[in-house]
């Protein structure tokens, strides 16, 4: 009787840490892979940036970069074109430039596309192209819980930019600002009267930035189908992103990709209770 009650105990423990071992909802810090999948050098800005290479850096055509950021981080991370910088690093950019610095301290200028993240229990995150577009951009959460939806704009918006709001260097066009930058009335900016989700509706402008990005925000008060949540997962930001690519981070030393389900782990732990399940109750009736 005692073999047998060793026996029982022994694998009582082994299937609590098969299925212990599974995957939890933590407050961890999260993973960051940016991916440069542009033809050109792409100078990624983040604020704040002390977790970031400190906010600024470049990235090669079809580089990445994997970095930390501690759960209660909440910040911006926007893509430079046309950078010049010194060894030193100062410098200029053309679009979406934070002064005269490769390491950011302060927000880029307009129009730059922006992505936005609140890291807590449950994360926040979206691709805002409310201070215009210079960049495609997708943030893709993998390996976490909840909505988790791709965020971003895969659309160029340049090849398609109203000439009213293009901003051209060399002939050609290098960012779309926003009818609020160009115009700065109430109506596009959702100010004074219009600071409300009531009145302040989606214009013309923001109709078409809307119909090529439809995750991404358009407008002030576009939350509805632009703000997404997750819960304990990792971010891949792909400047220049294509649809549904398949994407890729490190997390705790093994590396996760967008379409294979964290949850799998999960269900082979409890296959594995499930057939000991009856090995525990054969061991119990013949004690």
């Amino acid at each position: 009787m005692a073999l047998y009650q060793s026996m029982l105990l022994s694998v009582f423990l082994l299937i609590v840490i098969l299925v212990s071992s599974g995957p939890k909802v933590s407050e961890s810090a999260r993973i960051f892979t940016i991916i440069n999948n542009c033809k050109e050098t792409i100078w990624p800005a983040i604020t704040p940036g002390e977790n970031f290479n400190g906010g600024g850096f470049a990235l090669k055509s079809g580089q990445s970069v994997v970095l930390t950021a501690p759960v209660g981080w909440s910040g911006r991370i926007w893509g430079r074109t046309g950078c010049n910088f010194d060894k030193n690093g100062n410098g200029m950019c053309q679009t979406g430039r934070c002064g005269t610095t490769l390491k950011c301290t302060a927000s880029g200028e307009t129009p730059a596309t922006l992505a936005e993240f609140t890291l807590a229990t449950l994360d926040f995150y979206d691709v805002s192209l409310v201070d215009g577009f210079n960049i495609p951009m997708a943030v893709k959460a993998i390996n976490g819980r909840g909505n988790c939806t791709t965020a971003g704009c895969v659309s160029d918006l340049r090849s398609a930019c109203p000439s009213e709001l293009a901003v051209k260097a060399n002939g050609k066009t290098i960012a779309c600002r926003s009818a609020c930058d160009v115009f700065n009335t109430d109506e596009y900016c959702c100010r004074g009267v219009y600071g409300n989700p009531v009145i302040c509706q989606p214009t013309f402008y923001s109709k078409k930035f809307k119909a090529a990005c439809p995750t991404a925000y358009s407008y002030a008060y576009d939350d509805p189908t632009s703000i997404f949540t997750c819960s304990a997962g990792d971010y891949v930001v792909t400047f220049c992103s294509s649809r549904n690519q398949t994407v890729c981070t490190y997390h705790n030393h093994k590396l996760i990709c967008s379409g294979s389900n964290r949850f799998k782990s999960l269900i082979g732990k409890w296959w594995s209770l499930m057939l000991g399940l009856p090995l525990m109750i054969h061991f119990w009736m013949t004690i």
